[in-house]
C-alpha cells in the first residue's frame, strides 16, 4: 500500500506499507480525498511524538464486505474511544483516556490509500456533496464546536484572529449567528475571501481595538496572536483557543484572574451539523481550496501547504503522479 510516512520530523512517500487490519467493530475505508491541516504541519515540526501515516481530514468509501456501510461514501470522526470508561459513559468520548486519534496519536491516518476506523465513527456523505466539499467536514465540525461551548447572540461582539484555513471556516459559521463579527488577519487575498462572503475584516493588529470584544477566537497559532487576543477581549469576556502550538506559550495568569477572563480550549466538533450546513449550501468551502496533488506528490503538497498564505491543499489517493 502507498502512503505518506512521518517519523522523526521527516515525511516520505512509501509504497511498502502494510494494509490496515481492522479490529472488531472497525471497518476498512478506501480513502479518496484528504486535506492537509495545520495540525499535520505541526506534527511535522514536532508538536507531539508521532510515527506513522498522518492525516485526519478525509472522504472515502467503505471497502466491500465491511459492515452495514459497505460501498458507501463516508467521512469519519477522528477520536476512537473505548466507549466503556467514565469519560465515555459521561458523554466525553473525545476525552477518553484510552482513545487513539486518527493520524495524530496511536492510530495511522488517511494520507494513504486505505485507513481503518470504528464503524460508529463514520458518517454517510449526502449524495449531493462532491468529495472536494465533503473533505471539509472535520474542520468545519471543529469550527462549529465553538457554538457548542459558547453562546453567541446577534449582539455579541466577536473577533476571530487568523485568516487561514480554520479561521475562514470559523468566521463563516459564526456569521450565520448574526453576531457583530470581525476577522483580523495579515494576508490581503485571504481577507478578500472573507469580505466577498460579507464578513468584516481588520488588516493587522493595529486595527484591533483594545477590550472591544465579548468573545475572541484565536486560531492563528502564534504567540503574538494570543497576545492580540488577550488585548482584544473585554474584562469578563471569553477567549477561545483553537490553535495547537509546537512550542510553549507564555501567559500572564494574574491578568486572566484580575480581568475574570473565561478561557476555553476547543478542538473537535459535531459532524452531522457540518454535513447539513454544506448540503444546504449555507457554508461554501470551495473558495478555500488552494491546490490538489496526487498522493505520489505528497511531499510537494506538504511544502505547498506550509507556504505562508496557502489555504487548503488536498491529496488525491487514486490520481496519477503527473
Amino acid at each position: 500500500m502507498r502512503g505518506l510516512w512521518l517519523e522523526e520530523r521527516r515525511l516520505a512517500l512509501r509504497e511498502d506499507l502494510e494494509p490496515p487490519a481492522p479490529a472488531p467493530g472497525e471497518v476498512l475505508v478506501q480513502v479518496r480525498l484528504a486535506g492537509i491541516c495545520n495540525t499535520d504541519l505541526e506534527l511535522l515540526r514536532g508538536y507531539m511524538p508521532f510515527a506513522g501515516v498522518p492525516g485526519h481530514e478525509f472522504v472515502g468509501v467503505v471497502a466491500p464486505g465491511h459492515g452495514g456501510l459497505s460501498g458507501r461514501r463516508v467521512v469519519g470522526e477522528i477520536n476512537a474511544s473505548c466507549r466503556e470508561c467514565d469519560a465515555c459513559r459521561a458523554g466525553r468520548s473525545t476525552h477518553c483516556p484510552r482513545r487513539t486519534v486518527l493520524g495524530i496519536a496511536g492510530r495511522h491516518g488517511v494520507f494513504a490509500e486505505m485507513t481503518r476506523l470504528p464503524e460508529d465513527c463514520l458518517h454517510l456523505v449526502p449524495d449531493e456533496l462532491p468529495d472536494e466539499v465533503a473533505v471539509f467536514t472535520e474542520p468545519l465540525a471543529a469550527a462549529l464546536e465553538i457554538q457548542e461551548q459558547v453562546e453567541v447572540r446577534p449582539r455579541t461582539r466577536v473577533l476571530v484572529i487568523g485568516d487561514g484555513k480554520l479561521g475562514q471556516l470559523i468566521a463563516r459559521t459564526l456569521a450565520l449567528t448574526g453576531c457583530r463579527l470581525h476577522v483580523a488577519g495579515r494576508h490581503a487575498a485571504k481577507l478578500d475571501l472573507l469580505r466577498h462572503a460579507g464578513i468584516a475584516t481588520l488588516n493587522g493588529p493595529g486595527a484591533v481595538e483594545t477590550g472591544a470584544y465579548d468573545l475572541v477566537v484565536e486560531c492563528a497559532g502564534r504567540p503574538e496572536a494570543f497576545a492580540l487576543a488577550r488585548r482584544a477581549v473585554r474584562p469578563a469576556g471569553t477567549l477561545v483557543l483553537k490553535s495547537t502550538y509546537a512550542g510553549r506559550l507564555e501567559v500572564d495568569a494574574s491578568g486572566l484572574v484580575v480581568d475574570e477572563i473565561r478561557l476555553v480550549g476547543s478542538r473537535c466538533g459535531p459532524f452531522a451539523p457540518a454535513l447539513a450546513l454544506m448540503a444546504a449550501g449555507r457554508v461554501d468551502v470551495t473558495p478555500l481550496i488552494a491546490a490538489r496533488y496526487p498522493l505520489a506528490r505528497g511531499e510537494e503538497a506538504f511544502r505547498r501547504a506550509a507556504t505562508p498564505g496557502t489555504l487548503k491543499v488536498l491529496l488525491e489517493m487514486d490520481a496519477s503522479g503527473d
